[in-house]
């Protein structure tokens, strides 16, 4: 294994990490999404990059592959969720990924306790998990436009036509 994958590895970290790491972590700005990354495209990257731009630490949780059959269908998710997590990892601007099994990431989002929590333009303020509990906490919930023309089912669906 290679010094860049250890580096990249180490981002992808449990749940306990948070709790150990908190007052650390907190001396900064940490901003949280969430979601499944199936199929990462330029909508994605944009989205994480700008997700960054609103504090110092962006952590990711990732649905499980369970959680995104669940979510998507017994179709998905295309690509398992240790490489989703290592390919998220690999992006210079995510900082830690975590993966959760839940349907929602409201556990996580309680025990990470985010000063900014985010999600896509298409995704309403009333809509986002957790909303309340970063608010009632101080946190800001707010959303990044969304890019219009990208989506992991998207480009499924147009693979299967060619």
């Amino acid at each position: 294994m290679s010094d860049s994958n250890i580096n990249i590895e180490r981002k992808i970290v449990g749940r306990d990490f948070f709790t150990e790491k908190a007052h650390e972590l907190h001396r900064q700005k940490v901003v949280f999404t969430n979601g499944c990354f199936d199929v990462l495209h330029f909508g994605h990257v944009h989205y994480l990059l700008e997700a960054k731009k609103l504090g110092d630490i962006l952590v990711v949780g990732l649905n499980s592959d369970d959680s995104v059959r669940r979510l998507k269908g017994p179709a998905r998710p295309i690509n398992g969720e240790n490489e989703r997590a290592f390919v998220l990892a690999a992006l210079s601007f995510v900082d830690y990924i975590t993966v959760f099994e839940e349907d929602t990431p409201l556990n996580l989002i309680k025990i990470v306790q985010p000063d900014v929590l985010v999600k896509g333009g298409d995704y309403a303020l009333d809509q986002i998990v957790g909303a309340d509990f970063v608010s009632q906490n101080g946190g800001i919930v707010t959303t990044i436009p969304f890019v219009e023309g990208y989506s992991s089912s998207r480009i499924i669906e147009q693979l299967k036509t060619e």
